[in-house]
């Protein structure tokens, strides 16, 4: 009797897995409704199946885990995040259910129904899971990440280091996407980031395994309960080694510098009436922050517990003054920790500034309005973004590489439309450049967004080589900076 009942239940079980195995063949692992509607629908001949979707922007939609290969604008589906996969913008003809584009999908057919379109978003708002329940790019936290700013939709893009693709889409702020995050930064331990607002005076905190906010940290002392009312407009951040403090910035006329404790997620110093404070970087003994003057020709040192402020002139004749030529940008300290490197956007050059000779040793010519500079340890070279460089027919901008020893090995390649944030990926050997993309005269974006405003894009260059890759994806309303998981 046990081995009959034993054999009953092995018949069973293989019949029921056959079963399942069946399901996932005709579907490819899609959950069976999804993929009834899919198969039917999009992974069609002609459209995005395995033999077409070259020809049909390079989405394959067969299978499951073809889907989240992407496309060639990135990726279509973004699990958790219906509002921003574009696959929903393409196959929805109703208002009610969200933003639409052209052309319909499926092309040339009968628009899907609502409850499908309804179903297919639903699905993604939970994940997007196969037909296991399996949710692409979930539970690996040792998977390397990097967060790029969309400062026009208050949203922070997470992109996967390994196929460079966009897989989350994470909402930050507190006013219901109106904060315009400015900058942000990944702790050295790589286990959180933060980020600060131009419409926000807090500073919050990631953790890097979920993604999941951990708090808001005020950075003044009216975030903390008493004082002024009004955001400060926050530009800019830096962490210090031990991820234990962060410093920021405050870009008006009337600017601020505050200092926050990262454990106790509080407030602990604040400095008022600075003029137009913009980069900053901490000096290597961590004791000291430099901050430099956006409209002036000088840099403020300032030490950590902000007891003083020595203003510090780029020019060695001359005194510091808000009357400048210069209009200090970027900041960035070199790896010997002697050394900062700042960028002069009306200058449009590179100045090196010796922290032990206490002079600007180097001056080093840009393209148009250099921003953000970053450092290769591969390469031991610095890489500009001159957001208005070299413009041309859907091309206004590029990207400049100096070399870190003499200072003299000067290239530049066009890259995208209005660049401005860049980091190094040394994992992968990549350069990732945002550009912006606010001006009707550049490339039009592949589809529009759940913001105003137009979508901008990420590039990529070859670090070893110096030379931009074919592949370029669409990101949402203005990207503006990004830093990567170390």
């Amino acid at each position: 009797m046990k081995t009959f009942k034993l054999y009953l239940f092995l018949i069973v079980a293989f019949f029921y897995a056959c079963k399942r195995d069946i399901g996932k063949l005709n579907y490819g692992d899609y959950p069976n409704q999804i993929g009834q509607i899919v198969s039917n629908n999009c992974a069609t001949s002609g459209c995005h199946n395995t033999q077409s979707y070259l020809a049909a922007g390079g989405l394959n939609l067969q299978t499951w885990s073809a889907l989240f290969k992407g496309s060639t604008n990135g990726s279509a589906v973004i699990p958790f995040n219906s509002k921003f996969s574009s696959l929903c913008y393409f196959i929805n003809t109703y208002s009610e259910l969200g933003a639409q584009n052209l052309p319909s999908m499926p092309l040339n057919k009968k628009p899907l129904s609502f409850n499908d379109v309804k179903s297919i978003k639903a699905w993604i708002d939970n994940g997007a899971p196969n037909i296991n329940g399996n949710v692409m790019w979930a539970n690996h936290p040792v998977k390397k990440k990097l967060y790029a700013i969309n400062q026009g939709c208050s949203v922070v893009t997470v992109f996967d280091s390994e196929t460079q693709l966009p897989i989350r889409y994470i909402q930050v702020g507190t006013k219901g996407g109106n904060d315009s995050p400015h900058q942000l930064k990944v702790s050295k331990d790589g286990k959180f980031w933060y980020i600060v607002f131009i419409n926000n005076n807090i500073i919050q905190k990631f953790s890097t395994d979920n993604d999941q906010l951990i708090e808001n940290i005020p950075l003044t002392p009216a975030a903390a309960g008493t004082g002024v009312t009004d955001a400060l407009n926050w530009n800019t951040i830096v962490l210090s080694d031990d991820g234990k403090r962060a410093y920021a910035v405050s870009w008006q006329e009337n600017g601020a510098i505050a200092a926050v404790d990262l454990e106790q997620r509080k407030l602990i110093h604040f400095m008022t009436f600075v003029y137009f404070p913009h980069g900053i970087a901490l000096s290597g003994g961590q004791d000291k922050i430099y901050v430099t003057a956006q409209t002036g020709n000088y840099m403020m040192e300032i030490d950590t517990a902000f007891t003083y402020r020595n203003d510090i002139s780029l020019e060695n004749t001359k005194l510091p003054s808000q009357n400048s030529i210069l209009d200090a940008h970027d900041i960035i300290l070199s790896p010997n920790k002697q050394e900062l490197w700042i960028t002069c956007q009306k200058s449009n050059e590179v100045r090196v500034y010796n922290t032990i000779s206490k002079t600007v040793t180097n001056i080093i010519p840009t393209g148009l309005f250099p921003q953000e500079i970053v450092y290769s340890k591969s390469r031991d070279e610095y890489f500009i973004t001159c957001t208005n460089d070299t413009m041309e027919s859907n091309s206004w901008g590029s990207v400049h590489r100096i070399n870190a020893k003499d200072k003299s090995d000067f290239s530049k390649i066009k890259c995208g439309y209005q660049p401005h944030g860049i980091v190094v990926d040394e994992n992968t050997k990549l350069i990732y450049v945002l550009s912006r993309n606010q001006s009707s005269k550049g490339p039009p974006p592949h589809h529009t967004s759940q913001c105003a405003g137009r979508n901008g894009f990420v590039n990529f260059i070859d670090l070893n080589t110096f030379t931009l890759k074919q592949e370029k994806f669409e990101m949402s309303v203005d990207p503006y900076f990004i830093s990567n998981q170390p």
